[in-house]
């Protein structure tokens, strides 16, 4: 197994796996990177002999930034259920900045809504925390992104490009990821979390921040 990256850049994404929220998914993926972090997601593994749990448990472990969307808490069209994968991996998160060790309970998260005030309906104990929203717009959810992982990139005296200069050269990379699925080989609407991973660190080692965006 390759090894993990290392703690102190690895943002652990909790948010939706299904088709609706892929172009989402793209973009949270994209943002991290950008800022010069390592998107880590319970997708990037398939191991039969690990239970999901402890998977994800492991994986908050090993990073020291989370990234929560819950803001697709909604009843399911066949069960009229709700799922709460989002909440639960988010608590997991903030007991181990509570309970954990030195170490985890230096860890930051950034938890994601669709609509301010949203979340008070459904998930109210967390009403202390700063939540931020995205009106379900890729766009703005990068921007958000951004001015949050600016703050460790800065104490590292990186400055991450402004949020509107990253949405632009997603756009661009979105618009020419057809063309690099065809040259490996790849179909995009087949594309595994970590085929996209691999796309996007390969697009944006030929795209640097230096180099202008048309």
């Amino acid at each position: 197994m390759k090894p993990a990256p290392p703690y102190d850049v690895s943002v652990f994404i909790n948010c939706p796996f299904d088709p609706p929220y892929e172009p989402m998914m793209r973009a949270l993926t994209f943002a991290v990177y950008d800022c010069g972090f390592v998107p880590r997601s319970a997708l990037e593994e398939d191991n039969a002999g690990e239970v999901r749990y402890q998977k994800i448990v492991r994986m908050i472990e090993e990073c020291r930034f989370g990234i929560h969307d819950i803001s697709h808490v909604k009843l399911d069209r066949s069960t009229r259920l709700p799922r709460f994968n989002m909440p639960l991996e988010l608590g997991l998160f903030l007991g181990a900045t509570a309970f954990g060790n030195d170490r985890n309970r230096g860890k930051q998260c950034l938890i994601l809504d669709r609509d301010s005030f949203r979340y008070q309906k459904f998930c109210s104990d967390i009403s202390g925390q700063d939540i931020r929203t995205h009106s379900a717009k890729p766009a703005k959810a990068i921007t958000v992104i951004r001015d949050w992982l600016s703050i460790p990139a800065a104490q590292n005296e990186v400055i991450v490009p402004s949020g509107s200069i990253i949405v632009e050269r997603y756009k661009f990379f979105e618009n020419e990821l057809p063309g690099w699925c065809r040259e490996l080989q790849l179909v995009p609407n087949e594309l595994t979390f970590t085929d996209q991973r691999r796309l996007t660190e390969l697009w944006l080692k030929a795209h640097p921040w230096s180099q202008t965006v048309p």
